[in-house]
């Protein structure tokens, strides 16, 4: 395939989406170590020191990626929020909210394996400003959705307030986890519906958990 043509100047405002895009391919065909500046550039059809202009370097490129990624893990759980329909029984509702939240968080893990690795790759704090190059259409990132959904957990009486701190913490681990085991670890072998299958299981046994 021939390479792009090499252009040393760029419509304003086009090059660091441009850029950004490049990015968010190269995570998604190779994990976070795939995003390199300059075949970004090389991408994106311009000289390497227009890229400069706006990523000064590969971290802050991927910095950027990897915003890129946990909005798409947000929109991703969002899809499956708005599968549920509003229950009757506040505590139904509660729960199957939940249950979206998982299911949403593992199916962007199993379908865009280098994108969720790519969005977990750099330390980040939990707390802080809102980000909105984090968050879903909702303007929460993932980590929030999941707090939304515990705080439904307490409102409709199935969590105790008591037990509330943390539970963000606990039901993430878990689900992150069994992600991790089957994208890069000893369960990488399960077919795509026997992976469903086990996510199905941990959420209901996390639920329980909760409850």
């Amino acid at each position: 395939m021939a390479n792009p043509q090499v252009r040393s100047t760029y419509r304003h405002g086009d090059l660091r989406q441009a850029l950004l895009d490049a990015g968010v391919e190269l995570a998604r065909a190779g994990g976070p170590d795939a995003v390199i500046l300059r075949e970004a550039t090389r991408r994106a059809g311009v000289v390497p020191n227009a890229a400069y202009r706006h990523y000064e370097s590969r971290d802050e490129l991927l910095q950027a990626v990897r915003s890129a990624a946990l909005c798409a893990l947000a929109l991703a759980i969002e899809a499956e929020l708005a599968k549920v329909r509003r229950r009757r029984d506040p505590a139904e509702f509660a729960r199957a909210s939940l249950r979206a939240v998982g299911s949403g968080y593992l199916q962007f893990a199993f379908s865009e394996p280098g994108l969720f690795r790519t969005a977990f790759s750099v330390p980040d704090a939990l707390q802080g400003e809102p980000d909105a190059a984090k968050a879903g259409a909702s303007g929460l990132n993932p980590f929030e959705l999941l707090g939304a959904a515990l705080d439904r957990f307490v409102d409709s009486g199935l969590l105790p307030p008591e037990r509330r701190l943390g539970a963000d913490y606990l039901a993430w681990s878990a689900v992150h986890g069994l992600a991790m085991l089957v994208i890069d670890g000893p369960l990488c072998s399960l077919s795509l519906p026997q992976a469903r299958l086990v996510g199905q299981r941990l959420l209901e046994m996390v639920e329980k958990g909760l409850s």
